[in-house]
């Protein structure tokens, strides 16, 4: 099933429900996906591909994630847990997120393939890194793993 047809089950699942949240979140991921397909169409593409689907989910979560730190800076609790439960219902789109283990593997081996030695070979590192675990992985964890293992 692609995307858009879950979307579709998951927003009738969500007003039988009466789940407001999820409903308005969902809503919002279809939205995105519809404004991401639209602004393609003009180059002849007629929909979106994985990839292209994945980029809007990756870009609506790390949205969130912003929200929640700003909210959390600005003491308000209660948007920051709104923004959490979004983020959360966010997730279940995206692909398994890499334990710390994992990503950490898959940063040495890259450092490896580049034959990044310093924290100056750190561009080279980071754009193989957020190319190969993009929706995989946070790109500001994926950022301070890399960070610390070029300086150490």
């Amino acid at each position: 099933m692609g995307l858009k047809e879950r979307i579709t089950e998951d927003i009738q699942a969500a007003m039988k429900a009466k789940d407001k949240i999820r409903l308005e979140t969902v809503r919002s991921i279809k939205k995105a996906v519809l404004e991401k397909e639209v602004s393609v169409r003009p180059s002849g593409q007629e929909s979106l591909t994985d990839a292209q689907e994945m980029e809007v989910l990756v870009q609506l979560a790390k949205q969130r994630r912003d929200s929640i730190a700003q909210y959390q800076q600005a003491n308000r609790a209660d948007l920051a847990a709104q923004e959490a439960r979004e983020l959360a219902i966010l997730e279940e789109y995206l692909p398994q997120q890499l334990s710390v283990e994992a990503l950490s593997q898959a940063i040495d081996d890259i450092i490896a393939q580049v034959g990044a030695t310093s924290a100056k070979d750190m561009g080279k590192v980071m754009g193989s890194a957020m190319q190969q675990l993009k929706g995989k992985a946070d790109g500001k964890k994926v950022q301070d793993l890399v960070k610390a293992k070029l300086s150490g």
